[in-house]
């Protein structure tokens, strides 16, 4: 007993002595280099770090233990706190953006009521002029006095070797600029779904009732001023329907700044009207509270100043007063007001596609909002908050995604000055075929020598447009991504590959047939709110008879899709790929094709003003009375859309015409095939966006959603949705497709693979498809074996049956994780089997 009385207090002291350790500094640098190297390191590695350092042999390792655990808590807590600076920094200056914008709001309706009472009086005042006077001479005086006192300006004829008349049209232009970007020149009406916030884009807002269409944004960036003003002005690395921009002129200026004569080129967007150019002038200031500005303004006759390049093939466009206000923010950063105003002549296009060029809406998707994307791209890209794969610089991979859109540009408006030739048609106006045999112009531009063959031959486009009817362009897209064997021929992919080799094999035509091929998707970049993608596609092909070895071998393409998120108001949806070898070099080169689809904004006509061009005569619509009926939802298009479709094939001189001849067979059956598709979305008008009003009314969808509640409290004796139990109806629909889990339906057949019926938007999402392409996909794709007889037997027994949580696969082969699932029958009101439900809980992908 004494013996234990005295070693407890031996004990208690050692103890206490080990919660207070201090670490010398030799032993905190030895210890810090471990953490650098490893911060979790196991009981074995403390224990080799005690024995390899002989500064730590009189430390316990249960100390060292406790020491990682405090240094790793120590580095948390760090980072923590460096990410709510951060946060408040971002807070602090969109509280600021925001409070201006609420003082400049409040001035516009203050003006607007000013205007509105100046109009009433007069109304008024004319109103009695008119009854005391109707005499026509007093009022053609009475014109003429106020003529005199208030004359129409006249701008005098400025030339370039004048720099003070270049500078007053600078200082007006920027006193313009800031009206519309501060002040209330403009009545700006906000975008629905653009709301302001530490991690959102910014605040966006397009033109009402002014000339030209016009947009504006503004929004915080983690970026220097002078580094926002370099990369805006670099217009051909954000705005992707720019061709080329040229500086003819610099002029400093007296107060530091500089004036700039520029001349700039865009693409037009489809094959139906021509591309417009821009001759301004650009001016580059800083005012009295530090912000750098950009502004921007036409040349014109009316305006003053030198006559810019002459025009063959282009359409001279105007530029009102644009630009960029760039302000620094404290403690780092800056805000950014932009500004895009333009008058694109909408008199020299086609009336049915008018709306494209009369569209804030798609103006702010292709500038404004492009602009504030791509700054935030790279700030976050330099602040190493994006990390990608394979290898490859985020500069690297951003010059793929540019050379795939400028090549599919130019091969959609095919410029005489590239090179390219139009050929004589086949009798039938559908395709237009371009011939590309400058090598010199060609193969200087975005592609590469290996592409010509050497013994004479070039590059020829066939390409087409087309007006849709009921689809939305997001959907469309989409689907041609996820569903390539629908509309593609393997056979023309194998020569279209062929250009990559140094004896390309000749496939002189199509197979109408093709190769069975499947595809895997390889992401390999995406932008910071994912509206674009880069990703690898792996073309897999299997051969049937001996003859199709040669053929039928896996096939690379680099493809870029982009705009399929349906909520973006004005979007233009595009699939763009082009075929690369297994190297995949920096510099490999690049042929694109593919499709682009240009939402039309709604109007007012009504079903009966239905316009076609080309082949879209033969597109079959869906009734005319299934319009949704509010014009301020963003999915109320009266769903027309401009698609346009365009192929690159190279060819050998003494195969051009059979190669011509499978081009345009080609394209047409591609066109074909997207008709067909179009009639499959066009009627059943579902898609993500649209939500479960388009199945208002349908008493299938309603009524198996209630078999899928019903069912799940019968067997589980719980409720799948937490709402009130009196909800039906549409309500029940809505609620069950926002669920947050993924909840789907496939039928019970024994004798065959299960096959999904129904998804929740979780459930499409997760499964990576749409409610169209949903019936192509079986059970047996998504679980494994082990998974689906877990959930037989216990169905079979019980009802209803769970599975622990794993991992399935995607329509696309990607890995989704989930916590658990859960299956059960449901029964219909007779208790007879209707199908099978599951629910994924909490998945996401790996």
């Amino acid at each position: 007993m004494a013996f234990s009385m005295h070693k407890e207090p031996l004990n208690s002291k050692q103890i206490d002595s080990s919660k207070y350790v201090r670490y010398t500094p030799e032993q905190v640098e030895a210890l810090e280099r471990v953490y650098n190297e490893c911060p979790k390191p196991s009981s074995l590695r403390r224990q080799q770090l005690i024995r390899e350092c002989p500064i730590l042999s009189n430390i316990e390792p249960k100390q060292i233990k406790v020491w990682f655990q405090n240094r790793r808590c120590r580095e948390k807590q760090r980072n923590e706190a460096s990410r709510l600076q951060t946060v408040n920094r971002k807070l602090t200056a969109m509280n600021k953006l925001l409070m201006e914008e609420n003082d400049r709001l409040q001035k516009q309706v203050s003006h607007l009521v000013y205007e509105n009472g100046y109009m009433k009086k007069q109304l008024q005042t004319a109103s009695a002029t008119t009854t005391e006077n109707n005499s026509c001479e007093s009022v053609v005086v009475s014109g003429q006095q106020q003529q005199q006192q208030n004359p129409t300006p006249r701008h005098l004829q400025r030339d370039a070797n004048n720099p003070a008349g270049l500078l007053t049209i600078a200082e007006e232009t920027l006193a313009e600029f800031l009206s519309k970007a501060t002040g209330t020149a403009v009545d700006w009406v906000q975008v629905i779904g653009m709301k302001p916030g530490p991690d959102s884009i910014g605040i966006v807002a397009v033109s009402s009732n002014c000339s030209g269409v016009a947009a504006r944004a503004c929004g915080i960036v983690s970026l220097e001023p002078t580094k926002v003003v370099q990369i805006l002005k670099d217009r051909p690395s954000w705005f992707r329907d720019c061709r080329c921009v040229d500086v003819l002129s610099i002029i400093p200026t007296a107060n530091g700044g500089t004036i700039e004569l520029v001349y700039m080129q865009t693409y037009a967007p489809t094959t139906l009207a021509a591309a417009r150019d821009f001759w301004t002038l650009r001016y580059t200031t800083s005012l009295e509270d530090g912000s750098l500005v950009v502004c921007e303004k036409s040349l014109t006759s009316s305006t003053g100043g030198p006559t810019g390049p002459p025009t063959s093939c282009f359409v001279r466009a105007e530029m009102l007063p644009s630009g960029f206000l760039i302000r620094p923010c404290e403690g780092g950063g800056s805000i950014i007001h932009i500004v895009d105003h333009v008058d694109l002549d909408i008199w020299s296009v086609p009336e049915v596609l008018r709306p494209l060029y009369e569209s804030s809406k798609i103006l702010a998707q292709k500038m404004t909002i492009a602009a504030l994307r791509h700054i935030r791209q790279i700030s976050q890209e330099t602040n190493g908050e994006i990390k990608y794969g394979g290898g490859r610089q985020p500069a690297v991979l951003r010059t793929f995604s540019q050379r795939l859109c400028r090549a599919f540009n130019d091969a959609v408006n095919g410029f005489v000055d590239d090179g390219w030739s139009l050929m004589g048609s086949d009798g039938v106006e559908d395709v237009t075929i371009m011939i590309n045999s400058s090598s010199g112009k060609f193969i200087g531009s975005q592609y590469n020598a290996s592409m010509v063959p050497s013994f004479g031959g070039g590059v020829l486009c066939a390409k087409a447009s087309m007006l849709l009817q009921n689809v939305p362009p997001a959907l469309l897209v989409r689907f041609l991504r996820e569903h390539r064997s629908e509309w593609a021929d393997y056979g023309v992919d194998t020569y279209s590959a062929a250009c990559l080799k140094p004896n390309p094999y000749t496939v002189p035509c199509a197979r109408t047939s093709g190769f069975p091929s499947s595809q895997v998707i390889l992401p390999l970049a995406q932008t910071v709110e994912h509206e674009e993608f880069l990703e690898v596609v792996r073309l897999e092909g299997h051969a049937f008879t001996p003859e199709d070895v040669a053929l039928a071998q896996d096939m690379y393409l680099l493809q870029l899709c982009s705009g399929i998120d349906e909520n973006a108001v004005g979007a233009c949806a595009q699939l763009i790929f082009a075929p690369i070898d297994e190297s995949f070099a920096d510099n490999a080169p690049l042929l694109p094709s593919g499709f682009r689809v240009i939402p039309l904004d709604p109007k007012t006509d009504g079903p009966g003003a239905t316009r076609t061009l080309d082949l879209a005569s033969a597109l079959e619509v869906g009734p005319g009375s299934d319009h949704l009926s509010s014009d301020c939802e963003p999915n109320n298009y009266n769903l027309r859309s401009v698609l346009t479709i365009a192929f690159h094939f190279t060819f050998e001189n003494h195969l051009r015409d059979d190669v011509v001849s499978m081009a345009r067979q080609y394209v047409r059956s591609v066109v074909g095939s997207v008709q067909r598709v179009a009639v499959a979305i066009a009627p059943s008008r579902v898609s993500s966006g649209l939500e479960p009003k388009t199945l208002h009314g349908s008493p299938e969808a309603l009524t198996l959603v209630y078999w899928i509640c019903r069912s799940y409290r019968i067997h589980t004796g719980g409720e799948l949705l937490r709402t009130d139990s009196q909800l039906a109806g549409d309500a029940l629909l809505k609620q069950l497709w926002h669920h947050t889990d993924a909840i789907m339906c496939c039928s019970s057949k024994t004798n065959a693979s299960p096959v999904l019926t129904f998804a929740n938007q979780a459930g499409l999402d997760m499964l990576e498809t749409t409610l169209v392409a949903l019936q192509d996909i079986r059970l047996d794709k998504i679980l494994d074996e082990a998974g689906r007889k877990i959930l037989c037997s216990e169905i079979m027994q019980q009802g209803f049956g769970h599975l622990p949580g794993g991992i399935c696969v995607s329509s696309m082969g990607r890995r989704v994780s989930y916590e658990q699932a859960i299956a059960w029958k449901v029964v219909d009101e007779d208790a007879t089997n209707h199908c099978l439900a599951l629910i994924f809980i909490n998945w996401s992908f790996v």
